[in-house]
């Protein structure tokens, strides 16, 4: 990941340079918030690769002796097919539909996507087990047996 934070980081130097230029010779509101929002994404994300690479450390790919079997094992929970993206996706598209023709259908299309939201971020809150009781945690695929859900 730290590779992945660098170039990142040059991104988002790139954009605040070209930000700053065109500031000075362009003068011109759109482009100046364009930018900046373009190189505060790129900031963030290079802070997220940073934050992670130094919790983590180096990945099993960034090492010339890493293995392919170092990233197997479970890779996690997976929910079983949802209608939320659908309602999600069917809310922000009222929304965009009630800026034009109204607000009424804009708050009914802000409440579907605050549910299909929900929905999606909050599906098992109230699991009894969590993910790292139900998968032993391993460097490789000796837990694959393990894994199953008790």
């Amino acid at each position: 990941m730290k590779t992945e934070a660098y170039l990142f980081a040059g991104v988002a130097l790139f954009f605040l340079v070209t930000d700053i230029a065109y500031i000075v010779f362009a003068r011109e509101p759109a482009g100046t918030a364009a930018l900046t929002v373009a190189s505060g994404m790129s900031a963030l994300i290079s802070f997220f690769c940073a934050m992670t690479y130094r919790r983590k450390g180096r990945r099993p790919e960034d090492r010339k002796d890493g293995e392919v079997y170092e990233r197997g094992g479970p890779l996690g929970h997976f929910p079983p097919v949802a209608a939320t993206p659908v309602l999600t996706a069917s809310g922000v598209a009222l929304m965009g539909v009630g800026i034009v023709f109204g607000l009424w259908l804009f708050l009914i299309g802000l409440g579907l996507t605050a549910g299909g939201v929900f929905g999606m971020v909050f599906p098992h809150a109230r699991r009894e087990q969590s993910i790292a009781d139900r998968f032993p945690s391993g460097s490789g695929t000796e837990g694959a047996e393990q894994a199953r859900p008790r």
